[in-house]
């Protein structure tokens, strides 16, 4: 068995993470929670949110409790920090852990490496400044955006209300002339359920935050991160 520990900000999407256990053969999926108030789409809000303080307690906890790999679940909490800053920031977990580590925007690199592909479109929650970072940190990854679709989604929590049709629309409505795979990159979201519709819908690879968020874990702890029904990263080897 697996232990991936999922650090989450906040109450929106965490109960994909339980979803998983179902679905992942031999994996687990424990959530810790590293922020009790709102998680609101401002980069100063997420620079706290991801600050050192803030991911350091929960992550020894994790330490503690036996992890295997720990992430932390937060894509718009890690990318605001730049490439580099991402993967220090992921040293921090990783040190406190004493486990792999790595967070949700680093997953999404990882994931276009594994599949191969350079050339994305993204459909954000966030709204448009909050978003540019986004787009600044995957360029640094060498991974190029070719159309990006902001909806100016106040909070996680405001973005964890929303639907499966709300998701299906956002992905329709994407430009992805030109591009190899969607991006969906917000671990509010739910989108577990839908993934496989949308890679039927779209005919690209769908990456979305909590998807890559698992896979990168797995992969840390060593598991094979393979599972029906969760696109096509979760079956390609």
């Amino acid at each position: 068995m697996s232990t991936v520990a999922i650090l989450y900000p906040g109450h929106s999407a965490e109960d994909e993470f339980a979803e998983l256990e179902g679905i992942v053969p031999g994996a687990r999926f424990p959530v810790i929670h590293t922020w009790e108030g709102s998680t609101d789409h401002d980069v100063d809000a997420l620079l706290k949110l991801g600050s050192r303080d803030l991911l350091e307690p929960p992550s020894k906890e994790a330490g503690q409790a036996g992890a295997d790999a720990v992430m932390w679940a937060c894509t718009s909490g890690s990318f605001v920090y730049g490439w580099d800053g991402c993967a220090e920031q992921a040293g921090w977990v990783e040190a406190a852990s004493g486990a792999p580590s790595s967070s949700t925007s680093l997953a999404f690199a990882a994931a276009l490496r594994h599949l191969g592909l350079s050339r994305v479109s993204v459909a954000a929650t966030y709204p448009d400044d909050v978003a540019s970072h986004f787009v600044e940190f995957l360029g640094k990854g060498g991974i190029t955006v070719t159309a990006l679709s902001t909806y100016d989604v106040p909070s996680g929590e405001d973005a964890g209300l929303l639907g499966a049709d709300w998701v299906l629309d956002v992905a329709k409505a994407a430009d992805i002339s030109g591009a190899e795979a969607l991006l969906i990159p917000d671990t509010a979201l739910h989108t577990l359920a839908i993934i496989g519709e949308l890679e039927a819908t779209l005919g690209i690879p769908v990456l979305t935050a909590n998807q890559v968020t698992a896979w990168q874990g797995l992969k840390l702890a060593g598991h094979p991160a393979t599972a029906e029904g969760l696109g096509r990263l979760f079956e390609a080897h």
